[in-house]
């Protein structure tokens, strides 16, 4: 069953360096379909859905343990086996010294007409990368930014606008 996030909803978790939860808010867990105590100390992972590119969170990881920002749009898997789609913004936490002790994140709702353009490109990726591997759906991926010019950010934020 599909599930969906109201408007002014927002999602968020921190983990610690190898991506284990530290903090969720009601909504998350409201949303996932687990009590705070089957999250905390789980890998964030545990809702990661089997649909979801492996590709998009290995650009992910590659752009937060850069320190940079990064928006994507993620499926995730209810603790029920139910689905719920997101517009997620995960960042780095910093020290005060600079060094990264963790990663935060945001999602709110998706525009839908964003997920009809987000879906076919995952399906095609996930063909892909069960054929090919990771490299080769990331591949289905950056031909797409190419072919339209974009980068990767700018292709994100404007089809959620």
């Amino acid at each position: 069953m599909q599930k969906d996030m109201q408007e002014n909803d927002f999602i968020v978790s921190k983990t610690d360096l190898k991506g284990h939860i530290t903090y969720v808010n009601k909504i998350f867990m409201t949303m996932a379909e687990y009590t705070e105590a089957e999250l905390l100390g789980k890998p964030h992972s545990l809702i990661r859905h089997p649909d979801m590119p492996k590709a998009v969170f290995k650009l992910l990881w590659q752009k937060v343990q850069n320190k940079e920002e990064i928006f994507a749009y993620v499926i995730n898997k209810t603790k029920n086996n139910n689905d719920y789609w997101v517009f997620a913004n995960v960042t780095a936490s910093l020290d005060e010294n600079g060094r990264i002790i963790g990663y935060y994140s945001v999602r709110r709702k998706p525009n839908p007409k964003a997920l009809e353009i987000i879906e076919p490109v995952y399906k095609k990726m996930l063909e892909v990368q069960n054929r090919s591997g990771v490299d080769a759906s990331l591949k289905i991926l950056t031909d797409i930014l190419d072919e339209k010019g974009v980068s990767y950010d700018e292709f994100i934020i404007s089809i959620q606008e």
